[in-house]
């Protein structure tokens, strides 16, 4: 205190000035790290929730106050109401059963009387719990020529296994067996109760074993898809994490017009991709900024659309939140430019544009995000961004020169739904053998519904060798 009291009034009120000055600054340093501390708590967050996606809980925290009404919406908003059609008369379905619902011998109102006005009609579909016991009565004979011996062969068998192994599982069953686990997700075990429940008995170790049956049957099918994988004009690759033997391995994706192809790999680098994607693949790669895909050098590369938008409002916000204005600028222009590059599809698509017009806005868009990224940027952030777009500017628009790219790689987010919703149930294989099987029956399974055929029915007749259609057939 003995140091102030020599001082005048206006010095000691210069000095309470500049503590409050001080504590002003201090309060405004503290309000901004509080909101960036939130920020990027929520980042570290979603973080978390990205290395364990589609990881039960989804719960972010308690219940919302006022949450959204559930159900669809009414009005004009609610949509088309859908309803079971009755099977179709033309002979497809068969008439399996009809039963008559009597009237009762009295009014249950009032007692009176009744008397009969018409009928009626009502549809039902109903499952058979009653399984089909076939015998096949297999012809054995000798060739006259060589004395070879030789059986017939029924096309519904799935085996030429006789004696022990002559009681078998049938190709529709099979077949199912293997929907439910590559579709439905359902562990070997649920997979064996559902069937004896049904009238067909299993075991959780026969059902794996009709799981790797299957996979062998289709491997030549899977080379087809592959192929059509490289001789694809654009291909949309993306990976997850998966289990291989408890052990962290990947699950690849390739999605192509005409096919999809997944690969589960102990690695996720370039010599995974590569296996499915030959190195000098030279159509158009649509993906999303992981490096090692900069290695298909003689590829063209959309980047996509909706990670970059995502990236830059994580900036936006950041910045925000830390107060600085002036950090908000280049992600916000930079979203703009994205946005308005959607929008301008979106006018080629609807006919909305004139096509001189399209071809002037275009070159207005690549021009203006070039011009954005030529000088340096003080936030450090920013300028993470700036560099990973620099010497990528020319894949950001690729999809306004050719109408047939996607903006984004949501071709092969979708393909990956599936089986990140069954990793919640099984996590991924046990052997090396099971993750073959679950890169090939995806495969199938997910190229059939591409080509318009049902994979049920596919799956069954491959089981029976029967000839199928090329999943991928080869032009010319």
């Amino acid at each position: 205190m003995d140091a102030y009291q020599n001082l005048s009034r206006e010095e000691l009120l210069g000095l309470l000035r500049q503590r409050d000055d001080q504590i002003a600054a201090l309060q405004r340093a503290v309000a901004a790290l509080t909101g960036e501390v939130a920020v990027l708590k929520g980042a570290l967050e979603e973080a978390h929730r990205d290395g364990k996606r589609q990881a039960a809980p989804f719960s972010k925290g308690p219940p919302k106050k006022d949450p959204l009404r559930s159900g669809r919406k009414s009005g004009a908003d609610h949509g088309r109401h859908g309803h079971r059609q009755p099977p179709a008369q033309d002979g497809s379905v068969a008439l399996t059963e009809t039963h008559v619902a009597e009237l009762p011998q009295v009014c249950p109102f009032c007692g009176g009387a009744l008397e009969t006005t018409g009928e009626v009609l009502q549809h039902q579909q109903e499952l058979l719990r009653q399984a089909i016991h076939r015998i096949f009565r297999i012809q054995k004979g000798r060739c006259t020529c060589c004395g070879r011996a030789v059986r017939g062969r029924h096309a519904l068998q799935t085996s030429d296994a006789v004696g022990a192994a002559g009681s078998q599982i049938g190709p529709d069953a099979q077949a199912m067996v293997v929907h439910l686990n590559k579709v439905g997700g359902l562990a070997h075990g649920k997979i064996a109760a559902v069937l004896t429940t049904l009238g067909v008995p299993l075991t959780a170790g026969a059902s794996a074993q009709i799981v790797l049956r299957a996979a062998q049957r289709c491997t030549p099918a899977y080379e087809q898809i592959k192929q059509g994988v490289a001789e694809s004009s654009r291909v949309t690759p993306d990976e997850t994490g998966w289990k291989i033997a408890g052990e962290l391995g990947w699950l690849h994706v390739f999605v192509t017009p005409e096919v999809t192809c997944f690969h589960v790999d102990a690695k996720r680098g370039f010599e995974a991709a590569r296996q499915i994607l030959p190195e000098d693949y030279e159509g158009t790669l649509i993906r999303d900024g992981w490096k090692p895909y900069e290695r298909y050098e003689l590829a063209a590369h959309q980047q996509c659309t909706a990670h970059l938008l995502r990236r830059c409002r994580r900036l936006i916000q950041l910045a925000q939140a830390r107060g600085c204005p002036s950090a908000v600028k280049f992600p916000q222009v930079v979203q703009d430019l994205l946005l308005a590059g959607l929008a301008l599809r979106d006018e080629r698509q609807n006919g909305a544009i004139r096509a001189e017009l399209f071809v002037r806005r275009r070159e207005q868009l690549e021009t203006l995000l070039t011009d954005h990224l030529e000088h340096y940027k003080k936030n450090p952030d920013n300028e993470r961004l700036a560099n990973f777009l620099r010497p990528r500017a020319d894949q950001v628009f690729l999809y306004l020169w050719d109408n047939e790219l996607d903006a984004t790689n949501y071709r092969a987010e979708t393909a990956l739904r599936g089986p990140i919703a069954n990793r919640k149930v099984f996590g991924g294989n046990r052997t090396a053998n099971g993750a073959n099987a679950q890169s090939v029956l995806c495969s199938v399974i997910a190229t059939a519904r591409q080509a318009g055929l049902d994979a049920l029915t596919y799956l069954s007749q491959t089981l029976r060798r029967l000839t199928l259609p090329a999943l991928y057939p080869r032009p010319g």
